[in-house]
């Protein structure tokens, strides 16, 4: 009886190791060993490993970044083409850029003030009434120690051209006064500088905005001065 219960507890024992067998589990795979392929999109696979993240695409990768440094380029370039362009300022042309230039007379009298000297002088200007305006500059300096203005301690406060006439009104200080033969002087040298333009017929000369009857006391002042 002994002897059959030994027999079947070892026939058990058998099944039971058997059986383990036949359940034994799978080992699992090796790290970075591939388990299972799995259709991706637009036919692209991924493939997952022994982590189950998902492993990237090295194509989608290649594509990502080129995309993406090229979008780089493209916008630092359009950066610093804004920048350039941006950082330039833009460039006005002076004012003297379009102004015409005239050689013209102009009139002086000599250290002794025994008569006139006629010299000539470069102007710019933009328009006819800035052309008096600059010719009256250049009787005020002559550069030329042997060529003495007549005008040159004499203010231009303004002039205006209009139908042929020049109105001016200066402001003139004590010291500017001169004698008889100066003053007769300083009035040909403004006439003769100012009546080479054909289109000035006469010269209205105020002194602080009004009519006055000798401009330093010895000549009587015509209003205005016309051509002879």
């Amino acid at each position: 009886m002994s002897k059959k219960i030994w027999c079947a507890g070892i026939l058990a024992l058998a099944m039971i190791a058997a059986a383990g067998c036949g359940q034994k589990p799978t080992s699992a795979p090796e790290s970075g060993q591939q388990q299972e392929t799995v259709p991706g999109d637009q036919g692209q696979q991924q493939t997952t490993g022994s982590g189950g993240e998902a492993a990237k695409d090295p194509n989608a990768d290649g594509n990502a970044n080129g995309n993406g440094a090229e979008g780089a380029g493209q916008g630092t370039g359009t950066s610093q083409g804004n920048n350039s362009s941006g950082g330039q300022s833009e460039q006005k042309p002076p004012e003297t850029a379009n102004a015409k230039k005239e050689t013209i007379d102009v009139y002086y009298t000599d250290p002794q003030e025994l008569e006139l000297k006629k010299s000539q002088k470069e102007i710019s200007y933009k328009d006819d009434a800035d052309k008096y305006a600059e010719a009256y500059k250049a009787l005020q300096s002559s550069g030329n120690a042997d060529l003495i203005p007549l005008w040159g301690k004499i203010e231009l406060k303004k002039l205006d051209f209009k139908n042929g006439q020049i109105t001016m009104d200066v402001h003139m200080p004590d010291d500017a006064r001169l004698g008889a033969g100066g003053e007769q002087y300083a009035l040909d040298a403004l006439t003769k500088t100012m009546f080479q333009f054909d289109e000035v017929k006469s010269v209205e000369l105020l002194v602080d905005g009004a009519k006055v009857e000798s401009l330093m006391g010895h000549v009587d002042l015509e209003h205005p001065m016309t051509r002879h």
